[in-house]
């Protein structure tokens, strides 16, 4: 990848862009943040803001279609991660959890067990609340990450932990 570290975020729903916008600053890398005409959000310097409209899927398609090998891809859309994935991007979600070929499979088949309950009137509890423990461990995975990445920059294939193959 010629270039800076690029972090593409998922905005729409993203508890953390505080943390990615300066771990970001901190490394010197690029973010693009792409949400919908909904969620209004401020450019700054390293920080660029693409907005599209309010169709459900319009923020995925963007970033589905411009995605890289190497980039870094923030979301909690298990498709979206899924894209990411087969992209050779290194997919987090907002809590810290690095997404692999391995764990995606699993929580797209949890995730289409949780719609059938629901279908059938069964509701749990949601998401447990984001906490300041949450936005800590997502800070440190990024930074972690981001590291990984400035010292074996990905001229080789990365794989789907961001390490090196």
């Amino acid at each position: 990848m010629a270039g800076k570290l690029k972090i593409i975020v998922d905005a729409d729903a993203c508890p953390v862009k505080p943390e990615i916008v300066e771990a970001a600053r901190r490394c010197g890398a690029e973010v693009l943040m792409v949400a919908s005409f909904d969620h209004r959000l401020q450019e700054q310097p390293g920080v660029t803001v693409v907005q599209v409209d309010r169709s459900d899927q319009s923020a995925d398609m963007y970033i589905a279609n411009h995605i890289a090998r190497g980039n870094i891809l923030v979301t909690q859309d298990f498709g979206l991660a899924t894209i990411g994935l087969a992209k050779q991007a290194v997919v987090l979600s907002n809590r810290g959890q690095i997404y692999t070929e391995q764990t995606i499979d699993f929580l797209l088949e949890t995730r289409h067990e949780h719609a059938k309950r629901r279908r059938n009137g069964h509701y749990g509890k949601g998401p447990k609340p984001f906490t300041r423990e949450d936005r800590l461990a997502f800070l440190q995975t990024l930074t972690k990450v981001l590291a990984d990445l400035q010292e074996n920059p990905p001229e080789g294939r990365i794989s789907n932990t961001g390490q090196m193959d």
